[in-house]
């Protein structure tokens, strides 16, 4: 095509935006117990979802995941499945914050997430923040299936733009949903919808009165309740928790932004798994 033809197009085919690349990712770990350590029994990735396996003394295995998009944008998609065979723990976390992206009209970004935690079983699930830009949209599911006897701590930090980069999110969607069976039954289900102005939203006193993060936490275990104390020791004035059936713990915190928030998730993921936080945490 010359010069000539452009000029009798129609406006609309000269102006028209061309289709953008679109991110994928997908990811199957497992972790299997073996010689009293948790070892890699199964690993698929393809896409932009990669791990990494770092060496260290626990007996657990902890997968660190990768995102080498970069972020997330309207029209990604990413799906996670991961298992913790009998007897295995199996941590998972983040090389970075997750960050997503101002999104075209019409377009909405979706992470899939789906847990499985077998008999004697344990998965950690602990990414690191997601940091939500202006114009976002993101649709977002958490699945999981843990045994009668298994345990689960799950653990989501949310940002609402970077306080420290005068960022604000004036205008944007979020839909979090989680739903955890235990023993083939439903036993916790979470809609977390934002939408619209999310400063707004977030400055009214009966949703975050100003704060701009915020995180939820789950332990789904079979003695849940006795870690409550603890739990709100750590999270203080700043959160909520509650046994909201017996071996379910749940729990959300607000913050003014992202690192007042760790001061109180951190030593509250410690006191839930026992355990130090990954070291990704704080590099």
């Amino acid at each position: 095509m010359d010069i000539k033809d452009l000029a009798t197009l129609p406006r609309g085919e000269m102006t028209a935006r061309p289709a953008q690349p679109r991110a994928r990712g997908r990811m199957l770990v497992s972790a299997k117990l073996r010689a009293g350590r948790s070892r890699i029994s199964d690993l698929h990735q393809s896409g932009s979802l990669k791990a990494l396996f770092p060496h260290g003394s626990s007996t657990a295995l902890q997968a660190v995941m990768l995102n080498t998009a970069g972020g997330v944008t309207g029209g990604d998609q990413f799906a996670l499945t991961a298992e913790a065979q009998a007897g295995a723990h199996l941590v998972l976390t983040t090389q970075a914050a997750e960050r997503i992206y101002r999104a075209q009209p019409g377009e909405v970004g979706q992470v899939r997430t789906m847990l499985r935690v077998a008999a004697g079983a344990r998965v950690d699930w602990l990414p690191q923040e997601t940091i939500l830009f202006d114009h976002c949209a993101l649709d977002r599911r958490l699945e999981a299936e843990v045994a009668p006897d298994a345990r689960l701590l799950v653990v989501e930090p949310l940002i609402f733009g970077r306080g420290a980069m005068g960022e604000v999110v004036h205008s944007g969607h979020f839909l979090d949903r989680w739903r955890i069976n235990f023993g083939g039954e439903l036993i916790f289900a979470d809609n977390l919808m934002l939408s619209g102005d999310l400063q707004a939203t977030l400055d009214r006193a009966a949703v975050a009165q100003g704060a701009r993060a915020m995180a939820s936490l789950l332990l789904v275990a079979p003695d849940a309740d006795r870690y409550l104390d603890r739990l709100r020791a750590a999270l203080g004035p700043s959160g909520g928790a509650s046994v909201i059936r017996p071996g379910v713990l749940f729990a959300r915190a607000v913050a003014v932004d992202g690192f007042a928030l760790r001061r109180h998730i951190i030593p509250a993921i410690q006191a839930l798994s026992g355990a130090d936080i990954p070291k990704t945490w704080t590099l």
